[in-house]
């Protein structure tokens, strides 16, 4: 583990020679069980943001330049350039010819005129994007940089279960914040996968948050049957970055992509050690 300002690190991510990179012309196969997560950089050459910003639609451009600050502009370019040219890689399509359409929650998705079961959900960070992608069943990611945060006992008072709040400040002091970040990824993810965001309450369900228990959905109200109907699962984005997936059912079959913006998308894993991501 590495240190820095009082918050526990994860270690960086590692390829897995286990799994060579695929060749550029490859696109990742989704069957009805698999689940895709591809780890996208956001820091990328001024010269290739230039071309990444030719395939967003006229309102993303107007989003990226509602942005104060250059870095946050640039980042939120590239994120969303990388989801269309993901995208694209599974429907076959110019990335510039992909719609989306919001719920009412302001969840995106497919617009219907792409006649495709596609899911997906981005979350983003820092440097860091995290873009999931499965066929049919819903799911939410969510990744978080680590930073010191000098009342997170106040927010997770406010926005934690009795039972995560107390899971939380039952643990050494050392330990807490980087639980406060493992239990707040975990709920976004799952309130992300359920489409409701955070109109949906958050001390109505229960994830695990402590170092030595495996990611998982603990229990749902009123339906506490709901907790069996989903998979939680915490990945590993990199140094400085804390990350969970929530996705419906149990029979999961993960594949990790690095996303490179010209060339070969490397496989790599995101596996943390503590769990198995194959359910």
């Amino acid at each position: 583990m590495n240190r820095y300002d009082g918050i526990v690190h994860p270690q960086m991510i590692e390829m897995n020679p286990a799994h060579p990179p695929q060749s550029a012309s490859h696109t990742p196969a989704l069957h009805p069980h698999a689940l895709h997560v591809w780890r996208i950089s956001l820091d990328q050459p001024s010269s290739l943001r230039d071309s990444l910003q030719d395939a967003l639609s006229a309102d993303e451009r107007e989003r990226a330049d509602r942005f104060v600050f250059a870095k946050d502009r640039e980042r939120f370019v590239v994120a969303r350039a990388a989801l269309r040219d993901i995208i694209s890689r599974y429907l076959h399509v110019a990335a510039g010819d992909i719609r989306f359409e919001y719920s009412e929650f302001g969840k995106p998705g497919l617009a219907r005129l792409h006649q495709s079961n596609l899911q997906f959900n981005l979350s983003h960070s820092n440097g860091v994007a995290l873009l999931a992608l499965t066929l049919t069943r819903r799911l939410g990611i969510d990744v978080e940089f680590l930073r010191p945060v000098n009342d997170f006992e106040q927010i997770a008072r406010r926005f934690f279960s009795a039972n995560e709040s107390a899971t939380l400040f039952r643990l050494p002091a050392a330990q807490q914040p980087l639980a406060f970040f493992t239990c707040w990824t975990r709920k976004e993810a799952y309130i992300k996968a359920i489409g409701e965001g955070l109109s949906h309450p958050l001390e109505h369900f229960d994830v695990s948050l402590a170092p030595d228990q495996p990611a998982a959905l603990l229990a749902t109200r009123p339906d506490p049957a709901e907790a069996a109907r989903w998979s939680l699962h915490s990945l590993t984005a990199g140094a400085g970055y804390v990350a969970a997936l929530a996705a419906e059912g149990r029979d999961h079959q993960l594949s990790c992509w690095q996303w490179q913006p010209t060339g070969i998308p490397h496989r790599f894993s995101i596996h943390p050690p503590e769990a198995h991501l194959n359910r």
